[in-house]
C-alpha cells in the first residue's frame, strides 16, 4: 500500500462516515418535509432486526419488549411478522389490545403488580404473569385456576450495561418455597424466567443462567413445567462494535439443546429490535466559540429524543448530514442540547468539521429507551415520529 492510501485509511479510521449505509437524498427529501427534531422510524429496519434474532435462535418464540419503543407502527408490523410481545403494565395492555392483538399473544412480566393490573390483564386474555417473591405470590391466591405463573429468578451480570436482576428476581434457594406456596394454593407454575441485563456484551451470563435454570427444573420435578423465559440482553452497536448476533447465540442454542423435550422457550427482545429502527434528524441553532472547542447547540437533547443518554447509558453516533471529507479539517466540539441546564449536553469533546447554524445533524441507534423516557422539560415537545420504509442505501446495506 503506497503512503497515501495509507494516509487516506487512517483518516478514515479517526473520522469515519457514521451515515455511509442511509440514503443521504431520502434523508434530505425528510429535511426538506419536516421540522427538526425529528425521529425516523424505519419499518425495513424492524423486520430485518428481528429476522435476524429469529435467525440465531431458531424454535424461540420472540416477545417483543414494549417498554423499550410502543410507537403503534413498529408493534403493528411486529404483528404482521408473526412476534409476540411483552407486557407489564396496563397503559401497554390497552395499547397492544387496541391494535388487535389477543391475550394469548402476549406475557405480563412485571414482577410487582397492583390488583387491577392482574385484573385488567385477565380481561384481556393475558394468563400468564411472571412473580418473584412471597407478597406477590399471595395476591394470586384467589385467581387460582386462572392464572399460570413464571418464577422469574435472580442471576447477577457485571457484563450488562444495564443489571436488571439488582432489583428483581428470587434466589435459587428461594425458588421451592415460592413453587410450594402456589401448588398449595391450587395456583400453577408452569416456567422460569430471568434476565440477566440489557446491552450483554457477553453471552456468557445468559447462558450460565440457561443451565442453572434447566438444573432447577430436573430438581423440581414435581412441577409440570411448560417455558423457560430467558429474557433481552441482545445487544447491539453504539459507538463500540458488539458481537454479531449470530455469534452471541451459538452457546445459548447450545445451552437450550440440554432442555428437558417439551419445554417453550421465551424470550424478550426490546433494545435489539428497536434500537437500529430509528434515527434522530436535529439542527445546529446556535454556535459559540468557548475556549478551545467550538460549541453546537442543537434542537434536541438529553432532556428529549437523547433522553437514553441518561436513563439507558448510551452514546449514540452522531455525525453531519453533509458528506465529511475524512482528509478535511476536525475541530475539538461540543453538542448540546437546548434547554436552560448545564447537564443537557449531548457530546463533549467530539470532533467534527466547521459547521454552521442551519447544519443538520444524524443520530444513530436511537429507538430503544429514547422517546420512551424523553420529557417536554422548558416546554419543549418531544420529537415527532416519521414512519418510513426504507431509509438504507440497498448499495450499502444488506438486507
Amino acid at each position: 500500500m503506497d503512503k497515501q492510501s495509507i494516509v487516506e485509511q487512517f483518516a478514515e479510521e479517526s473520522h469515519p462516515d457514521v451515515l455511509q449505509q442511509f440514503d443521504r437524498a431520502s434523508l434530505e427529501e425528510l429535511v426538506a418535509k419536516h421540522e427538526t427534531p425529528f425521529m425516523v422510524l424505519d419499518l425495513e429496519e424492524v423486520d430485518y432486526q428481528y429476522k435476524s434474532l429469529q435467525a440465531a435462535l431458531p424454535g424461540v418464540k420472540l416477545f417483543y419488549a414494549l417498554k423499550s419503543l410502543s410507537h403503534p407502527e413498529l408493534i403493528k408490523r411486529l404483528k404482521t411478522l408473526g412476534c409476540n410481545f411483552d407486557l407489564a403494565t396496563i397503559g401497554e395492555v390497552e395499547l397492544v389490545e387496541s391494535l388487535g392483538i389477543t391475550g394469548d399473544q402476549c406475557i405480563h412480566t412485571h414482577p410487582i403488580k397492583k390488583d387491577k393490573e392482574i385484573k385488567r390483564a385477565l380481561e384481556f386474555g393475558n394468563k400468564r404473569f411472571v412473580v418473584d417473591n412471597i407478597e406477590e405470590m399471595k395476591k394470586f391466591y384467589k385467581y387460582a385456576g386462572q392464572v399460570e405463573l413464571i418464577i422469574r429468578v435472580s442471576f447477577r451480570s457485571k457484563q450488562a450495561v444495564v443489571d436488571l436482576s439488582r432489583k428483581f428476581g428470587c434466589t435459587l434457594e428461594e425458588l421451592p418455597v415460592l413453587v410450594d406456596m402456589a401448588q398449595s394454593n391450587g395456583i400453577d407454575v408452569v416456567g422460569l424466567s430471568f434476565h440477566v441485563g440489557s446491552q450483554s456484551i457477553s453471552p456468557v451470563t445468559q447462558v450460565n443462567a440457561i443451565r442453572s435454570s434447566i438444573a432447577a427444573m430436573k430438581v423440581m420435578n414435581n412441577v409440570k413445567w411448560k417455558f423457560l423465559d430467558i429474557g433481552g440482553s441482545f445487544p447491539v452497536s453504539y459507538q463500540e462494535e458488539v458481537m454479531p448476533i449470530a455469534d452471541f447465540c451459538v452457546p445459548v442454542m447450545e445451552a437450550l439443546a440440554e432442555l428437558p423435550e417439551g419445554i417453550e422457550i421465551f424470550a424478550e427482545p426490546g433494545r435489539f429490535i428497536s434500537a437500529p429502527s430509528m434515527i434522530e434528524v436535529v439542527s445546529i441553532v446556535g454556535k459559540a466559540k468557548r475556549g478551545a472547542r467550538t460549541w453546537y447547540y442543537l434542537d434536541d437533547g438529553v432532556y428529549g429524543g437523547f433522553s437514553g443518554q441518561m436513563f439507558d447509558h448510551a452514546k449514540y453516533p452522531i455525525a453531519p448530514l453533509k458528506p465529511v471529507d475524512p482528509m478535511g479539517e476536525f475541530y475539538p466540539s461540543v453538542l448540546a442540547g437546548p434547554t436552560c441546564d448545564s447537564i443537557d449536553v449531548v457530546a463533549e469533546d467530539i470532533e467534527l468539521p466547521e459547521m454552521e447554524v442551519g447544519d443538520i445533524l444524524i443520530g444513530k441507534q436511537m429507538g430503544a429507551y429514547t422517546l420512551a423516557s424523553a420529557t417536554e422539560f422548558n416546554y419543549y415537545p418531544k420529537p415527532k415520529v416519521v414512519v418510513v420504509e426504507d431509509i438504507f442505501d440497498p448499495e450499502t446495506q444488506a438486507l
